[in-house]
């Protein structure tokens, strides 16, 4: 047989903070980038483009 204190509040009874400042997972990792996969950050886009084959024109 188990009791209860009447003191101790349960989870169902806490009081949760919803605001909109309140997150439960960050949008992005801190893997989930460009110094997370060990690239340098720049990017080389503006050589790729240039390098392009002469049919995607």
């Amino acid at each position: 047989m188990s009791t209860v204190d009447p003191g101790v509040r349960g989870d169902d009874d806490r009081v949760v903070d919803l605001s909109e400042d309140f997150v439960v997972l960050p949008e992005q990792t801190a893997d989930d980038t460009d110094r997370g996969w060990g690239e340098r950050s720049g990017g080389n886009d503006d050589r790729l483009l240039a390098d392009r084959p002469p049919h995607w024109d």
